[in-house]
């Protein structure tokens, strides 16, 4: 019987997952209430706080598990790459396609100052803490290339990561300026500072 209920709880976490996101790219972030995603979902205003809390929270645990299917692929795919120049891109862009398939340009023109710049929304403390994880997930990748020896023995991983990834919050507001991403465009310019930054790195 216990097993029936997670089911059920799943299920029905899954659907205000669901109905959140559907909303959200209909009339975007600030439009969308827990009052409407309730409603969509089928459930009340308390079960969905029940469930997530907010509607921030909603948002950034589908962001969570963008970011954390980006690096597990990343991670499985390190193998293939002797450069980390191009070990660094490929994460870098899986990011970007992963999060991009979740919400469209729009939709990150409305949230990039509400993550950047402290607005009182609520976002700006609770992105701060995925934010914290993605960093530390990049100085983990670091770590790794430089005990194959692909970076300095005496690199500041950390300083590095916080580097890396404030860079690819400044390309992302780039990218998502435009309607129509230029994704190959992106990617050139990516290599070129990631080269930049990479050849202070190397062992």
């Amino acid at each position: 019987m216990s097993g029936l209920r997670e089911k059920q709880k799943q299920a029905r976490r899954e659907a205000i997952r669901q109905a959140a996101i559907q909303l959200i790219k209909r009339q975007g972030y600030q439009s969308t209430t827990i009052e409407q995603i309730a409603q969509e979902a089928g459930v009340s205003a308390p079960t969905v706080f029940a469930y997530f809390g907010s509607k921030q929270e909603i948002l950034l645990e589908m962001l969570a598990g963008a970011d954390e299917r980006a690096f597990s692929d990343a991670r499985a795919n390190l193998d293939a790459f002797s450069d980390p120049i191009d070990a660094l891109c490929d994460l870098e862009q899986r990011l970007v396609h992963y999060t991009m398939d979740l919400l469209s340009p729009a939709l990150w023109r409305e949230l990039l100052p509400l993550v950047l710049i402290n607005t009182g929304e609520g976002l700006p403390e609770s992105y701060r803490r995925l934010n914290d994880a993605v960093r530390a997930q990049i100085a983990a990748l670091l770590t790794t290339l430089q005990e194959r020896g692909m970076l300095r023995a005496d690199l500041d991983v950390e300083l590095s990561a916080f580097l890396l990834n404030d860079y690819s919050h400044l390309q992302l507001l780039r990218l998502t300026a435009q309607d129509e991403p230029d994704y190959a465009a992106h990617a050139a310019q990516v290599r070129r500072i990631t080269g930049l930054i990479v050849d202070g790195m190397r062992s």
